[in-house]
């Protein structure tokens, strides 16, 4: 039992011992002229670093001509860097004659870009294609543009600089002012290539992570006529607004009706109480002697002559206007 439990012992203590002192990643090392001790690998399992991430990368880099040290490689992991990606870069920067230095590479990792795929896309341009860019010409046509923005990637402005999604805005931005400054939609589908010389000349990637190579118009699509529907809405607004109007008026003037018909009423009332006062003259003459009884009569008799003439009048008119219906019929 004895033997048992001290064999079983020695094999955990073996295992731990392998764990903490990397024997065979310290030969690979060694074999590939790579300098690294076993106390630093016992120093980087103490410090959570997984030796071969940095060993591994290091013997990559070593192999391309990189000089780096496992100081670097292990400061960036513990930075929160991806080392394989970053070494990755540094090498296919190197191939390309690309000026990149670690310590770029490094803080492009950090800062959240992928460093690799930056020095892919400067090796090897990246095409963007543009959503539907709608606009409007001057004479009231709109156009619907799509562009495909070549780019490559500029080094030196990766930290910091703005995305594709800057680029995007910038370059619809650029095809709506080229179209709307264009006199007719006639003109931008006969030369389209204007809006992209246009576009390139105003320098879109300043401070951007890209480098403009190209913008190619790909597709121009007619629209609505947008000048012709803003007319029929102004027009349709003009009328409302003198139905308003004339509705306004017509209720000023029937207002003004009603009123007249007011007044003539109040001066209706005003003349039956002018004539109740005659009856009340007559009576006060007579009392008083400035009227006698043969006046009255004669005033009277006169009434009554004019009554028969007005009523004469009336026949004869009713007269005439019957014959000439009958002279129409």
């Amino acid at each position: 039992m004895f033997i048992l439990v001290a064999a079983l012992a020695g094999i955990v203590l073996l295992f731990i011992f392998l764990y903490f002192v990397p024997v065979n990643l310290w030969i690979t090392a060694q074999f590939s002229n790579v300098r690294v001790g076993l106390l630093e690998l016992v120093g980087m399992r103490i410090r959570k670093v997984p030796p071969s991430i940095v060993v591994n990368s290091l013997i990559t880099a070593t192999k391309a001509g990189l000089e780096l040290t496992t100081n670097d490689l292990e400061t960036h992991y513990l930075a929160g860097g991806n080392v394989p990606n970053v070494i990755r870069a540094l090498i296919s920067a190197d191939k390309a004659n690309i000026n990149l230095s670690f310590k770029q590479a490094t803080a492009i990792d950090l800062a959240g870009r992928d460093v690799f795929e930056a020095v892919q896309i400067s090796v090897n341009p990246k095409v963007i294609n543009t959503p539907n860019v709608a606009a409007v010409a001057a004479d009231g046509i709109q156009l619907i543009a799509k562009a495909r923005v070549t780019v490559r990637a500029n080094i030196a402005q990766l930290v910091g600089g703005a995305g594709e999604e800057t680029i995007l805005a910038r370059v619809g931005e650029g095809i709506v002012t080229s179209i709307g400054s264009a006199s007719n939609h006639k003109s931008v589908l006969e030369n389209p290539d204007k809006i992209s010389k246009l576009v390139l000349e105003r320098g879109l990637d300043a401070g951007t992570a890209f480098e403009i190579l190209s913008i190619d118009i790909a597709d121009i699509d007619v629209g609505t006529n947008i000048g012709a529907k803003l007319q029929i809405d102004q027009a349709s607004a003009d009328l409302k607004v003198a139905e308003a109007k004339a509705e306004e008026r017509r209720a000023m003037a029937v207002a003004l009706e009603q009123e007249m018909r007011a007044k003539n009423v109040e001066m209706r009332a005003k003349v039956v109480e002018a004539e109740a006062e005659v009856p009340k003259a007559l009576a006060e003459a007579f009392r008083s002697g400035q009227l006698g009884v043969m006046d009255y009569y004669r005033m009277e008799n006169i009434k009554s002559d004019t009554s028969m003439r007005d009523s004469i009048s009336k026949s004869d008119e009713n007269k005439d206007s019957n014959k000439g219906k009958s002279d129409k019929k």
